[in-house]
């Protein structure tokens, strides 16, 4: 697009961007405890095959778990609660029903259904070992819960500092959990604290990493749930970096995160940021393109488009600055989206110096 006897007058500058940062309140699964049982049969033998089913009476989760030949059966991660406990026959037949609590009583945690006795539901007495194996499990186990809670708690209200000890104390727990390690992250991202926000982002992606264990009963090992929050990881720990002012660093982890992010608009968005804030147009042109295309509603990566194309014009031999196709088309889209955005005043002034006329529509809402 020509525009005759215009200079370009609005030189590059780097612009007040506020880069996107991906912080959402954690929610985090309890920590949990372990039962055990025995099925017999009605002529009181080992009942294999039998499967068991635990729902929890408040939640409605079930847990089906299945005898081995000899008629036991074990399953972890279940929630202290009120359960409606079902045992069926490997034929599908239901044979046995009853409620239960599974809470920090040891013996809560064992159930025994001896088919060969009428309503049998009898709960045998542990060893002392496994009475204090027990114990010890549900004490970590009412701790973590303890802490969760309290970092929940001081996150959702924007309390950073009153995360920090919390998460650190969730870390010596479990310092396998790169949930943790991710809110530990934010808290400090969110404190200045850059250099040990991305040591904990560090530790919270070589976590995830290496822990490639699939459990169900963990939503933190879902393999796309673990990608997700590693890009996550990713794209805060560039934004540290490039607080740092580290921007080859930042870069390459937004490109990263990009890559393997299911919604990547964000990691893009930063990286077109952070392109265009270090001169670079071409780079952030790609980047935008991208943040658009997995964000169509992203209107600040509208802006930093037509700002980077407007960078990109060259005055011709009469002295016409031109600016490449797409540039008023772009700023036009940011008013469209942001009539009242940050970016207003730079926006009208650019398509000012291009002589086209900023529609009223677009102009700042009254507060």
């Amino acid at each position: 697009m020509r525009f005759s006897g215009m200079t370009k007058h609005l030189v590059f500058a780097a612009l007040p961007i506020l880069l996107a940062t991906l912080i959402s309140p954690p929610a985090w699964c309890q920590a949990t405890t372990q039962v055990t049982g025995k099925i017999l049969d009605k002529a009181g033998a080992p009942l294999a095959g039998a499967v068991v089913v635990f729902t929890n009476v408040a939640s409605g989760r079930t847990y089906k778990l299945r005898t081995d030949k000899n008629g036991e059966f074990s399953q972890v991660g279940i929630t202290f609660g009120d359960y409606q406990i079902e045992v069926f026959a490997p034929d599908g037949q239901s044979l046995y029903r009853e409620k239960k609590s599974i809470t920090g009583d040891p013996d809560s945690h064992r159930l025994l259904v001896d088919l060969s006795k009428p309503q049998a539901s009898s709960q045998p007495k542990l060893t002392p070992e496994q009475i204090e194996a027990i114990k010890k499990q549900n004490d970590k186990a009412a701790a973590m819960n303890a802490l969760i809670q309290q970092a929940q708690n001081a996150m959702n209200a924007k309390d950073w500092q009153g995360a920090i000890s919390p998460l650190q104390e969730l870390l010596v727990l479990d310092p396998t959990q790169w949930q943790f390690y991710s809110a530990l992250g934010d808290a400090q991202l969110y404190l200045g604290q850059y250099d040990r926000a991305v040591e904990s982002y560090e530790k919270g992606i070589h976590a995830a990493e290496r822990n490639t264990a699939v459990d169900a009963r963990d939503p933190s090992t879902d393999p796309a749930k673990k990608k997700a929050g590693v890009a996550k990881m990713l794209t805060n720990e560039g934004n540290a970096y490039l607080k740092l002012h580290k921007t080859n660093e930042a870069v390459a982890l937004y490109s990263k995160a990009a890559a393997m992010d299911p919604n990547p608009a964000t990691a893009y968005f930063n990286l077109c940021a952070t392109q265009y804030n270090v001169g670079n147009f071409d780079g952030a042109l790609a980047a935008c393109d991208k943040a658009i295309a997995a964000d169509p509603n992203k209107a600040d990566a509208y802006f930093i488009k037509g700002s980077s194309l407007y960078g990109n014009g060259k005055l011709d031999a009469a002295n016409n600055y031109v600016v490449p196709p797409g540039t008023v088309e772009a700023l036009n889209k940011y008013l469209e989206l942001a009539p009242d955005g940050a970016h207003f005043a730079d926006v009208k002034a650019m398509l000012e110096a291009l002589g086209v006329k900023v529609e009223s529509t677009y102009k700042p809402k009254k507060k």
